[in-house]
């Protein structure tokens, strides 16, 4: 079999990083390329070890650090760099904010390319680490090694790990000793069942072979102090299942809800999956503004809870309703948004793809005393027809907090024939925003534009958008 060289890609030296791009990388020029760098921030000039080239652009890591940015800080984790999940610990926080607001203006003079307003300043998070309700962990027998570990010898080396997948590593598991993104006892609730499942020999899954026992590790905190673990095993082994979860419930009795799923699919996804009570009771309690929320196994909720109720109260801010209105709370999940304006409006019209997502809903509406709610489950551009719209009413207002890919263009288009005389646009993705919202400019004016940090040292942030109806329409 003929063997193919990989391509020795050069070393560009002395390059100054100019901007960030959309995924957090720092952005330089080198001659008429653009040229995208892992671990640089603003202000550097760095030398480049580039891993891959195009026509117009490449991309690289830093290999030297010629001149340190201003904006360039200390990252507080040692896994940095590494780990994939905080790419801009080694950037000032209020530069983090500036560049997110810029990631806004950025999509909306670009993508969508319609008159808007001045942006408002982005609202920034309350916590910059710890902020996180819910991480999950990954157990593997193909523990990611550092570069020193690689030139000792293999014999006897430990390979289990519990932590982050490696980006662009499907297999390799990084082992974390410290995460920054959950407050205790997430850090020691990992850290004693790494030790308890090596002590114990309990094989970590190969997931290339797919075999061994430990899988994922869930744990899930809430505002009210409330605690949900979730231990995934691969193998239904009934006694190391349960030795496992009684050491956990002795270890931890503040853990509200103890659980487990046996999942010996080849995906990790758990929605599929049943859930197994072990002790405690099958969910949690989060709270908002008096409000309380059920959150089980399989539940979605805002990861960042203090910075979600800074969110919702600029959607409702943003709707200005009167308390006659009939208001549909699109992309509702479970039903967080819908309940929480519910007690200002006539009516709630919440509808979303996922039926246990439903069902939490209407929960939540029933826990809350709250009956001027109703839920449907199914794919938004089949539910939301002209038939629909005649059993529930006509929006006055609409809601919608769509996935990354945003609206497909027959919600658009249901959206625009529903005559609806407000919009809130939430999204966490401000690209694909921009682009339904050049979608929905013959019909809908941008009136408010204000971007929420909702996970501070990453890229990522949330925009909110108020759309008025045009006059003439």
């Amino acid at each position: 079999m003929r063997k193919f060289k990989r391509q020795n890609l050069p070393l560009l030296e002395n390059l100054e990083v100019i901007d960030t791009s959309d995924d957090g990388a720092g952005v330089a020029k080198h001659n008429e390329m653009v040229v995208f760098i892992r671990g640089a921030v603003p202000g550097d000039v760095v030398d480049a070890q580039l891993t891959m080239k195009k026509k117009n652009f490449a991309e690289g890591k830093v290999t030297a650090i010629k001149i340190a940015s201003p904006k360039r800080i200390e990252p507080v984790c040692i896994h940095f760099g590494t780990c994939g999940g905080c790419k801009w610990q080694n950037l000032a926080y209020s530069e983090q904010l500036l560049f997110k607001q810029k990631k806004v203006f950025d999509s909306f003079t670009r993508i969508a390319k319609v008159e808007i307003p001045e942006i408002n300043s982005i609202l920034g998070s309350y916590e910059e680490y710890y902020y996180r309700n819910k991480l999950e962990f990954t157990f593997s027998n193909k523990r990611w090694l550092k570069k020193e570990e690689m030139d000792e010898p293999a014999e006897g080396r430990m390979m289990d790990a519990l932590g982050f997948h490696i980006p662009g590593m499907f297999d390799k598991i990084l082992d974390i000793n410290h995460c920054y993104l959950q407050s205790d006892p997430s850090n020691a609730i990992r850290n004693a069942v790494r030790e308890y499942t090596l002590k114990n020999k309990f094989p970590f899954f190969d997931l290339r072979v797919q075999n061994g026992l430990m899988r994922n590790l869930i744990v899930r905190t809430s505002i009210t102090g409330e605690l949900m673990v979730i231990v995934v095993f691969y193998q239904n082994d009934e006694v190391e299942i349960n030795s496992l979860m009684t050491h956990l419930k002795e270890l931890f009795p503040q853990i509200t809800s103890l659980q487990f799923i046996v999942n010996g699919k080849k995906n990790d996804t758990i929605s599929d999956q049943e859930v197994i009570l072990f002790s405690g009771r099958d969910f949690i309690y989060e709270e908002m503004e008096g409000l309380k929320f059920k959150v089980s196994a399989k539940s979605f909720y805002q990861t960042n809870s203090k910075q979600a109720y800074e969110l919702y109260k600029i959607a409702c801010d943003f709707a200005d309703l009167k308390g006659d209105e009939v208001v549909y709370d699109l992309y509702t999940g479970t039903g967080t948004i819908a309940n929480f304006i519910a007690k200002q409006c006539a009516k709630v019209v919440g509808v979303e793809y996922i039926e246990i997502a439903i069902a939490d809903a209407k929960e939540n509406s029933k826990i809350n005393n709250i009956n001027n709610t109703v839920f449907y489950a199914g794919d938004m551009k089949d539910v939301l027809t002209v038939d629909f719209i005649e059993v529930n009413g006509k929006p006055d207002v609409i809601i919608t907090d769509p996935p990354r890919a945003g609206m497909h263009t027959d919600v658009v288009n249901a959206i625009l024939n529903s005559g609806a005389k407000k919009i809130v646009y939430v999204s966490c993705n401000p690209a694909t925003q921009a682009r339904d919202l050049a979608l929905m400019d013959s019909l809908y004016k941008v009136e408010k534009i204000q971007p929420v940090d909702m996970f501070p040292q990453t890229h990522h942030v949330e925009n909110v958008v108020l759309l008025s109806k045009r006059m003439d329409n």
